[in-house]
C-alpha cells in the first residue's frame, strides 16, 4: 500500500564546500518517503530563476510529483550556505526573503491535504507571515491526517509562540536533544531528565508521541500510552556527513508507522535510514533497501548507546539480533 504524504516547507539549494545540492528538510523528507514507495507531495515555492528551474527539473527527475510547487516572480529560490566542523556536523547560514517564504494556500492544496495520510511541517517555514498563514489554513483542512511537526530551531526563524502553536496542531513532535530542552522551557515544563521530559511533553500536550533524535546515539520516543519511553541506540557507521540524516530518520519513521508498525519498530527503521544516510555525501544521495536491510542484520554490529537511556532498550530491535553495546 502506498500512503499519501504532504511535506510543507522549504525547498532550497544547500551550498556545500564542494558544490550545491537540492535540499531543505521538508524536501529531503519527501524525497526519502517517495523512495520508500509512498507518494510524496512537496509543497513549496521556487523563484523563476535558473536555480528554480534546475530544482524543478531535478524534482521531476527524482520521480516526485511537482504539482504542489509554486513559482514566484519577485523572490529568488532559497539557498543556504553550509559548512562543517571537525566532526562533520553542519552549520547553516539561511538566506532570508526567498520564494519559499511566500507559499500560497490554494484550493488545489486544500483539496490534497483533506485526503493526505500524513502532513509533515516544520518551524523554519513559519518565519514569514505568508507561509505561516498558509500552513495554518492547510492544517485546518487536514483534520483526518496524521500531522508530524519537525522542530527546527534555526536562528531568527522561529518564535516561542509559533513553536507552541505548532505543537498544538501536531500529533507527533520530532526534535533533537537540544531542541527538546529548549521547547520544554517554552512550554513551562520543569527541568527533567530527557526521558521524563519527553514523556511529560507527550502527556501535557496530548500528543501521540514525542520523538527525540540523539545523533549517533540513536533515538528516544515517548507516548502517553506507554509507562516508559522507547530507546533505540545508534548504529556505528563511517560518517561522511550528517546533512539530511534527521530527515531520513523522519521518512523511515513515518513510512513504518503508517504501515502499521509500533512506535519502537518505527524508531528502529528510522534509525537505520538515518545511519545509512550519514554514510553518503549530501541529503539526497540514493539509499537502497538492501543497504538498510544489511545494516540492520549485521549480527554483533556495534551500537552506540547513551548510558542513561540503556535501561529503556531491550537489546533486540531488528529481527531479534542482539547487538554489542559501545558506550
Amino acid at each position: 500500500m502506498s500512503f499519501k504524504i504532504v511535506a510543507f516547507g522549504e525547498i532550497l539549494w544547500d551550498l556545500l564546500p564542494e558544490g550545491r545540492t537540492l535540499g531543505g528538510a521538508p524536501f529531503n523528507f519527501a524525497y526519502r518517503v517517495n523512495s520508500l514507495g509512498d507518494t510524496a507531495y512537496p509543497v513549496s515555492r521556487l523563484g523563476r530563476d535558473p536555480l528554480g528551474r534546475e530544482a524543478w527539473d531535478l524534482v521531476t527527475a527524482f520521480g516526485i510529483d511537482p504539482s504542489c510547487l509554486q513559482w514566484d516572480d519577485s523572490y529568488p529560490t532559497g539557498t543556504v550556505r553550509v559548512s562543517f566542523d571537525a566532526d562533520n556536523n553542519p552549520d547553516f547560514v539561511i538566506v532570508p526573503s526567498v520564494a519559499y517564504d511566500f507559499i500560497e494556500s490554494t484550493p488545489q492544496l486544500e483539496h490534497i491535504v483533506t485526503s493526505a495520510d500524513c502532513l509533515c511541517f516544520g518551524t523554519l517555514i513559519q518565519r514569514s507571515d505568508v507561509s505561516r498563514n498558509s500552513l495554518h489554513r492547510l492544517l485546518q483542512n487536514a483534520a483526518s491526517s496524521r500531522k508530524l511537526l519537525d522542530v527546527n530551531l534555526r536562528k531568527d526563524c522561529f518564535t516561542p509562540e509559533t513553536v507552541r502553536q505548532s505543537i498544538e496542531a501536531a500529533d507527533i513532535v520530532k526534535l533533537n536533544e537540544k531542541e527538546a530542552v529548549a521547547v520544554g522551557e517554552m512550554l513551562g515544563l520543569p527541568v527533567l531528565a530527557l526521558s521524563q521530559l519527553a514523556l511529560e511533553m507527550a502527556r501535557r500536550c496530548r500528543l501521540e508521541a514525542v520523538v527525540v533524535t540523539l545523533g549517533e546515539k540513536g533515538v528516544l520516543a515517548a507516548s502517553p500510552q506507554g509507562e516508559q519511553p522507547v530507546y533505540v541506540p545508534g548504529f556505528r557507521v563511517p560518517v561522511v556527513d550528517s546533512l539530511g540524516s534527521g530527515d531520513s530518520f523522519s521518512a523511515g519513521f513515518v513510512h513504518r508507522l503508517l504501515h502499521g508498525a509500533t512506535l519502537g519498530e518505527a524508531c528502529v527503521f528510522g534509525n537505520l535510514m538515518g545511519a545509512v544516510s550519514a554514510t553518503k555525501r549530501g541529503a539526497t544521495a540514493p539509499i537502497s533497501r538492501d543497504e538498510i536491510t544489511e545494516l540492520g542484520r549485521q549480527s554483533g554490529g556495534e551500537r552506540i548507546v547513551q548510558p542513561e537511556l540503556a535501561k529503556f532498550w531491550d537489546g533486540e530491535d531488528f529481527q531479534g539480533a542482539k547487538e554489542r553495546r559501545v558506550e
